[in-house]
Protein backbone atom coordinates (compact mmCIF):
# COMPACT_ATOMS: atom_id res chain seq x y z
CA UNK A 1 0.00 0.00 0.00
CA UNK A 2 0.94 3.33 -0.60
CA UNK A 3 0.90 5.73 2.31
CA UNK A 4 0.61 9.24 2.10
CA UNK A 5 1.32 11.43 5.33
CA UNK A 6 0.25 15.14 4.30
CA UNK A 7 1.85 17.67 7.06
CA UNK A 8 0.59 21.11 6.96
CA UNK A 9 3.12 23.34 7.42
CA UNK A 10 3.52 26.00 10.42
CA UNK A 11 2.39 29.34 11.01
CA UNK A 12 3.01 31.70 8.08
CA UNK A 13 4.36 35.29 8.30
CA UNK A 14 1.79 36.19 5.24
CA UNK A 15 -1.04 35.27 8.05
CA UNK A 16 0.10 37.32 10.95
CA UNK A 17 0.16 40.07 8.59
CA UNK A 18 -3.22 39.29 7.21
CA UNK A 19 -2.15 39.49 3.44
CA UNK A 20 -3.53 37.22 0.64
CA UNK A 21 0.24 34.91 0.72
CA UNK A 22 0.35 32.95 -2.94
CA UNK A 23 3.75 31.56 -4.02
CA UNK A 24 5.09 35.03 -4.58
CA UNK A 25 4.37 37.40 -1.89
CA UNK A 26 4.95 34.34 0.94
CA UNK A 27 7.46 35.16 3.63
CA UNK A 28 7.78 31.90 5.24
CA UNK A 29 7.38 30.61 8.59
CA UNK A 30 6.46 32.89 11.67
CA UNK A 31 8.13 32.73 14.78
CA UNK A 32 5.54 30.76 16.33
CA UNK A 33 5.29 28.50 13.07
CA UNK A 34 8.91 27.60 13.38
CA UNK A 35 8.05 26.40 16.83
CA UNK A 36 5.18 24.61 15.78
CA UNK A 37 7.62 22.45 13.68
CA UNK A 38 10.08 21.91 16.11
CA UNK A 39 7.77 20.39 17.52
CA UNK A 40 6.51 17.95 15.23
CA UNK A 41 10.49 17.57 14.62
CA UNK A 42 10.73 16.78 18.85
CA UNK A 43 7.91 14.45 18.64
CA UNK A 44 9.12 12.17 15.60
CA UNK A 45 12.37 11.84 16.61
CA UNK A 46 11.08 10.67 20.16
CA UNK A 47 8.70 8.31 19.43
CA UNK A 48 9.48 7.73 15.59
CA UNK A 49 6.13 6.30 13.30
CA UNK A 50 8.23 5.58 10.30
CA UNK A 51 10.73 6.29 8.01
CA UNK A 52 9.39 7.94 5.00
CA UNK A 53 10.88 6.88 1.56
CA UNK A 54 10.36 10.14 0.37
CA UNK A 55 9.92 13.82 1.58
CA UNK A 56 8.43 16.10 -0.56
CA UNK A 57 7.47 19.83 0.04
CA UNK A 58 5.44 22.12 -2.08
CA UNK A 59 7.08 25.21 -3.59
CA UNK A 60 5.90 27.58 -1.30
CA UNK A 61 8.70 28.98 1.72
CA UNK A 62 6.39 28.47 4.57
CA UNK A 63 6.46 24.97 3.69
CA UNK A 64 9.64 24.08 2.61
CA UNK A 65 11.16 25.66 5.84
CA UNK A 66 8.85 23.49 7.88
CA UNK A 67 10.12 20.71 5.73
CA UNK A 68 13.56 21.72 6.35
CA UNK A 69 12.85 21.65 10.22
CA UNK A 70 11.26 18.31 10.66
CA UNK A 71 12.82 16.45 8.36
CA UNK A 72 16.25 16.35 10.66
CA UNK A 73 15.02 14.06 12.46
CA UNK A 74 15.20 11.39 9.62
CA UNK A 75 18.50 12.93 9.27
CA UNK A 76 17.51 15.47 6.34
CA UNK A 77 17.21 13.14 3.57
CA UNK A 78 17.11 15.36 0.34
CA UNK A 79 13.46 17.23 -0.50
CA UNK A 80 11.63 17.07 -3.36
CA UNK A 81 9.92 20.42 -4.11
CA UNK A 82 6.61 19.72 -6.24
CA UNK A 83 4.13 23.01 -7.32
CA UNK A 84 1.47 20.48 -7.68
CA UNK A 85 1.19 20.53 -3.75
CA UNK A 86 0.86 24.26 -3.50
CA UNK A 87 -1.95 26.12 -2.01
CA UNK A 88 -4.67 27.58 -3.95
CA UNK A 89 -3.44 29.92 -6.67
CA UNK A 90 -4.78 33.74 -6.22
CA UNK A 91 -2.75 34.63 -9.11
CA UNK A 92 -0.50 37.88 -9.95
CA UNK A 93 -3.28 40.32 -9.21
CA UNK A 94 -4.53 39.52 -5.38
CA UNK A 95 -1.10 37.82 -4.18
CA UNK A 96 0.29 39.77 -1.61
CA UNK A 97 -2.78 41.97 -1.00
CA UNK A 98 -4.45 42.90 2.26
CA UNK A 99 -7.06 41.27 3.76
CA UNK A 100 -8.98 43.98 3.62
CA UNK A 101 -8.11 45.74 0.18
CA UNK A 102 -9.23 42.29 -1.24
CA UNK A 103 -12.56 42.78 0.41
CA UNK A 104 -12.92 46.15 0.02
CA UNK A 105 -11.84 45.66 -4.07
CA UNK A 106 -13.55 41.85 -4.96
CA UNK A 107 -16.24 41.35 -2.28
CA UNK A 108 -16.70 37.77 -0.46
CA UNK A 109 -15.97 34.89 -3.01
CA UNK A 110 -18.20 32.09 -3.31
CA UNK A 111 -16.27 29.15 -2.06
CA UNK A 112 -18.85 26.93 -0.99
CA UNK A 113 -21.34 26.15 -4.26
CA UNK A 114 -20.18 26.18 -7.58
CA UNK A 115 -16.30 24.84 -7.95
CA UNK A 116 -15.37 26.65 -11.15
CA UNK A 117 -16.95 30.02 -10.55
CA UNK A 118 -14.06 32.68 -9.95
CA UNK A 119 -12.99 33.06 -6.37
CA UNK A 120 -9.93 35.00 -6.70
CA UNK A 121 -9.43 36.89 -10.17
CA UNK A 122 -6.71 36.21 -12.33
CA UNK A 123 -6.19 33.25 -10.11
CA UNK A 124 -7.36 29.43 -9.93
CA UNK A 125 -11.01 28.42 -9.52
CA UNK A 126 -11.44 25.70 -6.76
CA UNK A 127 -12.14 23.57 -9.47
CA UNK A 128 -8.37 24.04 -11.47
CA UNK A 129 -7.09 24.28 -8.16
CA UNK A 130 -8.49 20.46 -7.20
CA UNK A 131 -7.40 19.31 -10.70
CA UNK A 132 -4.17 19.85 -10.20
CA UNK A 133 -3.90 18.59 -6.34
CA UNK A 134 -5.30 15.26 -7.99
CA UNK A 135 -3.02 14.91 -10.51
CA UNK A 136 0.25 15.63 -8.22
CA UNK A 137 -1.55 12.85 -6.09
CA UNK A 138 -1.28 10.83 -8.86
CA UNK A 139 1.43 11.02 -10.10
CA UNK A 140 3.28 10.80 -6.38
CA UNK A 141 1.59 7.33 -6.50
CA UNK A 142 3.10 6.70 -10.01
CA UNK A 143 6.54 7.48 -8.92
CA UNK A 144 6.32 5.96 -5.35
CA UNK A 145 4.11 2.87 -5.05
CA UNK A 146 3.94 1.09 -2.14
CA UNK A 147 5.90 3.35 -0.43
CA UNK A 148 5.33 5.94 2.55
CA UNK A 149 5.28 9.83 1.11
CA UNK A 150 5.69 12.80 3.38
CA UNK A 151 4.17 15.87 1.99
CA UNK A 152 4.79 19.49 3.77
CA UNK A 153 1.84 21.34 2.26
CA UNK A 154 -1.39 23.39 3.32
CA UNK A 155 -4.61 23.45 4.60
CA UNK A 156 -6.15 23.55 1.19
CA UNK A 157 -4.55 20.39 -0.16
CA UNK A 158 -4.99 18.84 2.89
CA UNK A 159 -8.61 19.33 1.66
CA UNK A 160 -8.65 18.95 -1.85
CA UNK A 161 -6.72 15.31 -1.17
CA UNK A 162 -9.55 14.48 1.45
CA UNK A 163 -12.36 15.43 -0.65
CA UNK A 164 -11.20 13.61 -3.31
CA UNK A 165 -10.34 10.63 -1.64
CA UNK A 166 -13.40 9.73 0.15
CA UNK A 167 -15.13 10.99 -3.23
CA UNK A 168 -17.71 13.81 -1.52
CA UNK A 169 -18.53 17.09 -2.51
CA UNK A 170 -15.93 19.70 -3.78
CA UNK A 171 -17.18 22.49 -2.12
CA UNK A 172 -19.38 23.24 1.16
CA UNK A 173 -21.38 20.07 2.41
CA UNK A 174 -18.42 20.41 5.20
CA UNK A 175 -15.87 22.34 6.91
CA UNK A 176 -12.40 21.15 7.19
CA UNK A 177 -10.20 23.22 9.72
CA UNK A 178 -6.28 21.67 9.56
CA UNK A 179 -3.92 23.16 11.75
CA UNK A 180 -0.49 24.44 11.50
CA UNK A 181 1.86 21.19 11.81
CA UNK A 182 -0.66 18.61 11.99
CA UNK A 183 -0.74 15.46 10.32
CA UNK A 184 -3.43 13.28 8.02
CA UNK A 185 -2.62 10.25 6.98
CA UNK A 186 -4.29 8.61 4.42
CA UNK A 187 -3.83 4.61 2.67
CA UNK A 188 -4.08 3.94 -1.06
CA UNK A 189 -5.62 0.20 -0.54
CA UNK A 190 -6.12 -0.53 -4.07
CA UNK A 191 -6.78 1.46 -7.37
CA UNK A 192 -9.55 3.91 -6.54
CA UNK A 193 -9.72 2.90 -3.34
CA UNK A 194 -8.28 4.95 -0.07
CA UNK A 195 -8.34 4.90 3.76
CA UNK A 196 -8.51 7.54 5.83
CA UNK A 197 -5.91 6.65 8.85
CA UNK A 198 -5.82 9.70 10.43
CA UNK A 199 -6.23 13.59 10.37
CA UNK A 200 -5.44 16.97 11.97
CA UNK A 201 -3.01 15.07 14.45
CA UNK A 202 -1.44 17.84 16.54
CA UNK A 203 -0.71 16.38 19.93
CA UNK A 204 2.67 17.86 19.64
CA UNK A 205 1.55 21.21 20.16
CA UNK A 206 -0.53 20.83 23.33
CA UNK A 207 0.88 22.96 25.80
CA UNK A 208 3.01 25.00 23.20
CA UNK A 209 2.68 28.54 24.13
CA UNK A 210 1.31 30.69 21.17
Amino acid sequence: MTRLVLVRHGESQVTLDRIIGGRRSCRGLSVHGRRQAESLRDRWTASPEFRPDVVIASDFARARETAEIVAATWSSPPIEIDPGFGEHDPGPECDGLPYSEFEARFGNPDWDHDPWSVTFPGGETIAEFHLRVGSAVRALVERHADRVAVVFCHAGVVDAVLRQSLRTFATGGFEILTANTSITEVELVRTGRWRLIRYNDAAHLVGLAP
